[in-house]
């Protein structure tokens, strides 16, 4: 990331600070609706995936200790009921050995094919938001397979985020949902940043020092659009995002296969 011109690193902000708005907005996406437009800006999946992967586990933590030490209220529950702790253990249970195959194969794959397959992954999801037809588990067995696929996905590139979420929303309350994803999240990723740094990849550490100020204020706007969104459950909103995402992911899939 030394040789960029200045317009690219100020689009990277730009693209960080977006990262952390839609995280913490959602509780997912953080890479989804990041990736495709990072590699637009500069090729370099790994890369991209690492800085993603730390800022995850940063902000992750982060937003579950905001909830755990926020101040009590007369009728507010323990901070410890934020999170559905035995569907999690159910989840991991599921996507740990799928998620570990999906970090190795990240170390082996081109990556251009990495790409390729990430942009691909991002069109299907992006048309899955624009029709207004989330992903939805309807019964057990679909629920193991879309666990198992989002692990691996999850694994490759980090963004196999609305398969669990699937799965997820089914069985864990509103209000539980996104600490129980940050949760599940910090620990998927830290499997993935040791399996990185033991590899010898490059995490770029460096760059933190002015991407985490980027991500900090979109992660602070999120938090005021969790609260809406779970308020107002809008699907504009999904849709406009959807038609973002299916634009650049486009167009990054035909660079990718030219």
């Amino acid at each position: 990331m030394l040789d960029l011109m200045w317009y690219q690193y100020a689009l990277i902000s730009v693209t960080f600070a977006w990262s952390g708005f839609v995280r913490t907005g959602l509780g997912f996406g953080g890479a989804l609706f990041t990736l495709p437009f990072l590699l637009l800006i500069d090729n370099q999946p790994i890369v991209y995936l690492s800085l993603i992967a730390v800022q995850l586990l940063f902000f992750s933590a982060l937003t579950f200790a905001q909830n755990y030490y926020k101040p009590p209220k007369a009728e507010r529950q323990p901070p410890l009921s934020n999170v559905d702790w035995p569907y999690l253990r159910k989840m991991l249970s599921i996507v740990i050995v799928p998620k570990l195959i999906g970090v190795f194969g990240l170390l082996t794959l081109p990556g251009n094919l990495m790409s390729i397959i990430i942009f691909g992954i991002v069109v299907f999801y992006a048309c899955t938001y624009i029709v207004n037809r989330p992903l939805r588990a309807t019964n057990r067995w679909v629920e193991t397979v879309f666990l198992m696929m989002g692990g691996y996905i999850s694994g490759t590139s980090l963004i196999g985020a609305p398969l669990i979420v699937a799965v997820a929303t089914r069985h864990i309350a509103t209000k539980q949902l996104r600490d129980t994803l940050f949760v599940l999240w910090f620990i998927l990723v830290t499997i993935k940043v040791s399996v990185l740094i033991y590899s010898g990849v490059d995490l770029h550490l460096i760059n933190h020092l002015w991407l985490v100020p980027c991500a900090f204020v979109g992660h602070m706007l999120g938090l005021r659009a969790h609260d809406w969104l779970i308020q107002n459950q809008s699907g504009a909103f999904y849709r406009v995002i959807g038609c973002s995402l299916l634009a650049a992911s486009a167009v990054g899939l035909t660079q990718a296969l030219l």
